[in-house]
């Protein structure tokens, strides 16, 4: 698992280890990134499942402005502080160890792109799709990028909220939501 592009490009980071976290492969954060390519410079970035911060970072890596990490692993939050350190992000993150419906209905931020990657089949995905609309927390043209199973059926949100396009990669999934207002 590595950076592709920018900044940090080449940087390998560190995994978690066990089967609770898994990884986008490079494949599908290849392709994600080239779907968003120009969604990136200068944005504010939720990852809300950070794992081990990849997503977030990659966006880091090619000009986000800043990225809120969120896990409630503590193991988790350790090593995406360690993920950012070692690629030199660290001034342009803050990692957030909490649930993500706790750290969702504090509220109070408005992003311009969110990471919404899950462990497949737990229902959380869906629940954070309905949180996201009901709390509004996405700017105005923001975009949510889902990773999901490839069989999975997400849900249409309500406006100004809307499902734009979803994407297959193999036994995964991309699904791009966005705020049209």
């Amino acid at each position: 698992m590595r950076v592709i592009t920018g900044t940090a490009r080449g940087r390998k980071l560190g995994q978690l280890t066990g089967n609770d976290t898994r990884p986008t492969a490079d494949m599908v954060k290849e392709s994600m990134f080239n779907i968003i390519q120009f969604d990136i410079e200068g944005r504010r970035v939720l990852d809300l499942f950070g794992g081990t911060g990849q997503l977030g970072i990659e966006a880091l890596s090619r000009g986000a402005a800043h990225c809120t990490f969120v896990d409630v692993r503590r193991d988790a939050a350790a090593l995406i502080r360690e993920n950012l350190e070692w690629t030199g992000l660290h001034e342009k993150a803050r990692v957030v160890q909490s649930d993500y419906l706790a750290f969702l209905t504090r509220g109070g931020e408005k992003f311009d792109l969110v990471f919404l990657d899950p462990p497949y089949d737990s229902g959380l995905l869906e629940k954070a799709l309905e949180t996201i609309v009901t709390i509004d927390i996405l700017s105005g043209n923001g975009i949510i990028l889902c990773e999901s199973a490839a069989d999975a059926i997400l849900p249409p949100i309500d406006p100004p909220y809307e499902k734009y396009r979803e994407y297959r990669y193999g036994k995964t999934k991309i699904t791009l939501y966005c705020r049209t207002v």
